[in-house]
């Protein structure tokens, strides 16, 4: 994802919940699940989508889940609605969260593996959506469908664990979408400011554009050391990646936004155009401070670990 710096990420961001369900496949699925789903998943056979958030309910408050599925002999009957369910009308299975046990609490909620083609199960059209144009969205209905207890991921009650550990991957690595858009943001602008002239100068030559050329280039870098990092310790296992995730999530999230603005400013009236592309990258940027948990979520977390 790094080395695509050549593309938006609304060209492969649809990807983001495929991969980000393999990572939940191949740590609790069975090898009767992974045959069924990680292995298509992997060589792009299928699609995937992940379902968490409701109307009501933020997936980041997963102890309020309301989706329930209670067993039934040798099937589960799952019953609620998912909303913004990323490849919900192209996929062709769910990752979903749902309360076994009402009165567990956090030990409550258990993930399975849905397949799209059961009865019971209706998606919405695809939601119109600011940017991310490339990842289609949509609420997806669970009403009266029968899963197959096979298709459970983990133990009952271990969906929360499972959850948890899927969102420290994907807040640390899914962010690197951004990096190689904001690599490309800042080649461009640059490019622009030396071949653009005003008041018979290159608009590079004024400290207000080429400063903000140096703050762009400073967000970038210290964004991406703070991912980098947060990768590295989900490789090394040697401590909780939670908070260096939180940090790096925040620091190119809030990069994407801020040099997608500045970078409209180095343009001027082309930036607003939708023919330069420009003004797509700050449209694309703004949903990377609420998915995968907003960044008043992220604030939160590093605040629990500073005040210990």
């Amino acid at each position: 994802i790094m080395g695509r710096s050549h593309l938006a990420p609304e060209a492969f961001n649809c990807s983001a919940p495929d991969t980000g369900n393999m990572e939940v496949l191949a740590r609790y699925a069975t090898p009767a699940q992974q045959t069924r789903w990680l292995a298509p998943l992997l060589d792009g056979k299928i699609r995937s989508a992940f379902a968490m958030t409701e109307p009501d309910v933020a997936s980041s408050d997963a102890t309020n889940i309301q989706s329930s599925i209670v067993r039934n002999g040798d099937d589960y009957v799952l019953n609620g609605v998912k909303s913004f369910v990323s490849n919900g009308p192209l996929a062709d299975v769910f990752l979903t969260y749902a309360v076994t046990d009402r009165t567990a609490g956090y030990l409550g909620l258990s993930a399975f593996a849905v397949p799209a083609d059961l009865a019971g199960i209706t998606v919405g059209p695809s939601l119109a959506k600011m940017g991310l144009h490339g990842c289609a969205a949509a609420r997806v209905e669970f009403s009266g469908c029968r899963v197959p207890a096979r298709y459970r991921l983990g133990h009952e009650g271990q969906g929360s664990a499972i959850f948890q550990g899927s969102m420290g991957w994907e807040r640390a690595c899914l962010p690197a979408i951004y990096l190689g858009v904001l690599d490309d943001q800042l080649r461009r602008c640059a490019a622009h400011a030396r071949q653009r002239r005003q008041f018979g100068r290159d608009i590079a030559d004024f400290q207000a554009i080429s400063h903000k050329l140096a703050i762009m280039k400073q967000r970038l870098e210290s964004a991406r050391l703070l991912l980098y990092r947060a990768c590295w310790l989900l490789d090394d296992g040697s401590e909780d990646p939670a908070v260096p995730a939180a940090l790096s999530k925040v620091a190119v999230s809030e990069a994407a936004v801020a040099n997608g603005l500045d970078a409209i400013q180095i343009f001027g009236a082309g930036g607003y155009l939708t023919e330069t592309g420009i003004e797509q990258q700050l449209r694309d940027a703004i949903p990377s401070a609420i998915f995968s948990g907003t960044t008043q979520i992220q604030r939160e977390m590093i605040a629990r670990e500073v005040l210990g």
